[in-house]
């Protein structure tokens, strides 16, 4: 009988070590479940990821909230999301009571992006004194980032200080991270498409990293062709199945450095003065899914099963002039009413939605066993603020896609009690991947009907 390869197989060159998808001859479903029962066979083909995509500023809530619960029809800014609609679970009147002022007066971007995954109110400073909470991501990392070559994976769009007075008297940290490690430890994102490449797929070496990527530069050749002796070897021992897929990961992996040289190529030539790193698209939504596309090689390569992407900082007042929109997010975001206002910030949140879209679509087109990539995850999406003029809290945009490799059941919109604590999510998700805590922020349960 034939030995099941290794999950954790990378195949090896210079400077790059390429981790494999999820393949077949991975999974010795039948010995296994004969020797250690058919439950932990099942944990074996389907890890679990939990991944978090924060927006910032709001949302046009009218045109965001289904009108009705249960099976419910996709509200204008959702409607980017028909073809994994059945992979949806909107939350309707979940909070983050501790991003309120709560006497610390202004400051509500700050607080909606360090509460967000904390659900612990920050110490109001503009210094090095920061305070807020472990976050989700970082908790789960603690427990079960041993299982992956990389803990976590931090990445987003927009580049932010970690000094310095960003809103009111807060720390330009808050607003740029929704990640923490420790209560005083905010976890940076990287923003760099390239350097996020670089990370995934080298090996750790930094001498021989360099050396490759001159290598690749010069002969204008493929991470790909330092690992082919190793990939040829790999396809001996794999099924018709096995190679078609590893064919296609091949393709996803080539395709981004493909992109990646184009985008390169046009920041060489237009912004020769720039000290603006390379690999950093001008358009907003190719550098949104070039973001994606490697996260998703991330997960598909179980390099990581934990992931933040922040779509913008919070407060952000960049424009959307790729959607002919010029005025900054963030002015716009204060509508006061105004119709034409609020119709742009309905535009901008589709914008992110259709990116969501994208990358949903993308993890549903991957097979993992009897499921998919989208199957096999735990997507929270959504912002710290509900209405961006009032500030507020409560009743957030919370949209959680996927199956929960199993635990969850999507295609639903489920209301809770206006002010149920978003921690209480947090909770829920971390019992599907098998980490019990009593408590995270001002968790007060764990939050039921999600399946």
């Amino acid at each position: 009988m034939r030995q099941p390869i290794p999950r954790r197989t990378f195949l090896r060159g210079l400077g790059t070590a390429l981790a494999l998808p999820l393949l077949d001859g991975m999974m010795p479903l039948r010995s296994f479940a004969e020797a250690a029962g058919a439950q932990a066979a099942k944990q074996i083909v389907r890890p679990n990821r939990m991944l978090f995509l924060f927006v910032p500023n709001g949302m046009h809530m009218p045109d965001w909230t289904p009108t009705a619960e249960g099976n419910f029809e996709l509200p204008w800014i959702m409607e980017p999301l028909k073809n994994v609609k059945d992979h949806l679970t909107v939350l309707s009147g979940l909070a983050q009571n501790n991003a309120r002022a709560l006497g610390d007066g202004g400051g509500d971007h700050a607080r909606s992006s360090a509460t967000w995954l904390t659900g612990v109110h920050p110490r109001k400073t503009s210094g090095a004194d920061l305070k807020a909470g472990v976050s989700v991501d970082q908790l789960a990392a603690q427990k079960i980032g041993h299982l992956t070559k990389f803990a976590s994976l931090e990445i987003g769009v927009e580049r932010g200080a970690q000094a310095g007075n960003c809103d009111s008297g807060y720390s330009c940290a808050y607003s740029s991270s929704v990640s923490w490690s420790s209560e005083s430890t905010p976890v940076a994102k990287e923003t760099n498409p390239r350097l996020v490449f670089e990370r995934l797929f080298g090996n750790g070496e930094e001498g021989e990293q360099a050396e490759s990527r001159q290598r690749r530069e010069r002969y204008k050749k493929s991470i790909l062709d330092f690992v082919m002796e190793d990939a040829n070897d790999l396809k001996t021992q794999l099924g018709a199945r096995d190679q078609r897929k590893l064919d296609e990961y091949f393709t996803g992996v080539r395709e981004i450095e493909q992109r990646l040289a184009r985008v390169e190529e046009i920041s060489n030539a237009t912004m020769p003065a720039m000290a603006k790193p390379g690999g950093v698209p001008a358009d907003p939504g190719e550098h949104i899914r070039l973001m994606c596309d490697m996260l998703v090689l991330a997960l598909q390569s179980d390099l990581t099963r934990i992931s933040t992407f922040m779509l913008a900082n919070d407060g952000s007042n960049r424009s959307y002039r790729n959607i002919g929109i010029a005025e900054g997010h963030h002015e716009l975001s204060h509508h006061q009413g105004n119709k034409e206002k609020q119709d742009k910030i309905r535009q901008i949140n589709r914008f992110h939605v259709t990116q969501l879209a994208y990358l949903l679509e993308k993890m549903k087109s991957i097979k993992e066993g009897d499921g998919t990539l989208l199957d096999n995850s735990m997507l929270v999406y959504g912002a710290g603020i509900s209405d961006g003029d009032r500030h507020n809290h409560n009743d957030l945009p919370i949209l959680l896609a996927g199956g929960g490799a199993g635990t969850l059941k999507p295609g639903r919109h489920v209301t809770y009690p206006d002010g149920t604590p978003m921690s209480n999510l947090f909770l829920a998700m971390l019992d599907r991947v098998n980490i019990h805590t009593d408590s995270l922020g001002d968790s007060t349960g764990r939050l039921e009907h999600l399946f």
